[in-house]
């Protein structure tokens, strides 16, 4: 691996933890408790996306997979059709997990994050386009790029994706998570550039986020009539 990449995911590690300090710091400060998390985030990761991408200079013009990249033209309409890929992995996955483990729908992890969001708004940055960015360099060009280089595509992308699935702290949901994973590594062998699953990435993050905050007391409704019609519906089986 190339020894700016050890710097980025150092980088990446400290970004994740700086909470145990920074959380600290904002009350001293006298920022809102409602509002430490939010605001600390927002810093930690607009510090974090600033170093790896100074970092990064070391690679213009050089690509880590084998193969030659897709044209401009090409990528661009890859990195739209995955966002399609995205929501159609995560759909898939989440009907598994209803299907054969019972798990329910929603996730444990956005509902914290919209908690953030609505308390912190600007938060939107970290999730629409700061966190995207920095996964997709971390878990798909430096951790998968680096396997893939020394095994196949099938492994490479399940390692990643499972780290990648247990980032987001939501261990009933690592299998959706896992799909998403692999969606966005299939995006970058497929076009050799990680800026096509930076961009469906992104894309899908934003689309959620807003709907989820634009919408959320809608689908909380929903959420709960669908509950009590599979309570109805499963008492009738009893």
């Amino acid at each position: 691996m190339k020894r700016h990449y050890w710097y980025i995911l150092l980088t990446y590690v400290i970004m994740l933890f700086s909470g145990l300090v920074g959380y600290r710091l904002l009350l001293l400060l006298g920022v809102d408790r409602g509002q430490v998390i939010g605001y600390w985030n927002i810093i930690s990761f607009a510090v974090g996306l600033t170093v790896v991408l100074l970092l990064l200079r070391k690679d213009r013009g050089d690509f880590d997979l084998r193969g030659t990249p897709a044209s401009p033209s090409t990528a661009a309409g890859w990195a739209i059709g995955g966002i399609f890929l995205a929501f159609l992995a995560q759909i898939i996955a989440a009907n598994i997990e209803i299907q054969l483990f019972g798990i329910k729908p929603g996730s444990e992890n956005t509902q914290r994050i919209m908690d953030i969001v609505k308390v912190t708004p600007l938060m939107i940055f970290v999730v629409s386009i700061a966190g995207p960015i920095l996964e997709e360099i971390v878990f798909r060009k430096i951790i998968f790029g680096t396997i893939y280089k020394r095994t196949n595509f099938v492994l490479a992308a399940l390692i990643s994706s499972v780290i990648f699935a247990v980032v987001h702290q939501d261990p009933s949901h690592i299998l959706l998570y896992s799909a998403m994973g692999f969606t966005f590594a299939f995006l970058y062998v497929k076009t050799k550039r990680i800026i096509v699953p930076i961009i469906a990435h992104l894309s899908m993050n934003t689309l959620v986020i807003v709907i989820q905050y634009v919408y959320r007391d809608d689908i909380e409704r929903l959420m709960k009539d669908a509950e009590q019609l599979q309570s109805i519906i499963g008492g009738n089986f009893l």
